[in-house]
């Protein structure tokens, strides 16, 4: 006798250790705020000691965030450091950056068209999609409220 959806989900939570929330909270938040902070120091040390404006300093932070944790995927850091901090490794723009090196380096070995170009949109495609068709939406719905 197979059991019942109710049933299953009962079992389930009971055999499923406790997930130790205030500890994932804190160590998400602690790794989260790291990131940040370094993306803050990039800032500074881009603007302050680089001597370049505001706007270019920024886009070096994202170049140098997704640099990074492109780099730190490779060398297969970066899911044990996610898997440390849970959530907190999902500030946008690495865990984006880590979403779409992870199926590259892992689809490689069946070539560059086939296995990087075709898999490395995988888990990130979704986003791109997504958020490509809510700005779609969102621009017609502010182009409407300014014509009148």
């Amino acid at each position: 006798m197979q059991p019942n959806n109710k049933q299953y989900s009962k079992m389930v939570k009971k055999l499923s250790p406790p997930s130790p929330k205030l500890r994932d909270c804190f160590f998400a938040f602690l790794v989260g705020g790291f990131i940040c902070v370094l993306g803050q120091l990039l800032l500074e040390l881009y603007s302050t000691i680089c001597g370049l404006d505001e706007e270019r300093a920024k886009v070096l932070v994202t170049v140098s965030l997704i640099f990074l944790s492109a780099l730190l995927t490779a060398l297969k850091v970066f899911n044990k450091i996610a898997k440390f901090a849970g959530a907190g490794t999902l500030v946008p723009i690495t865990g984006f950056a880590n979403a779409v090196v992870s199926p590259a380096i892992e689809f490689k070995a069946e070539g560059f068209v086939l296995g990087v170009g075709a898999n490395m949109f995988k888990i990130a495609g979704p986003v791109i999609v997504y958020g490509t068709v809510a700005s779609v939406i969102y621009g017609i719905i502010y182009w409407i409220t300014t014509l009148f």
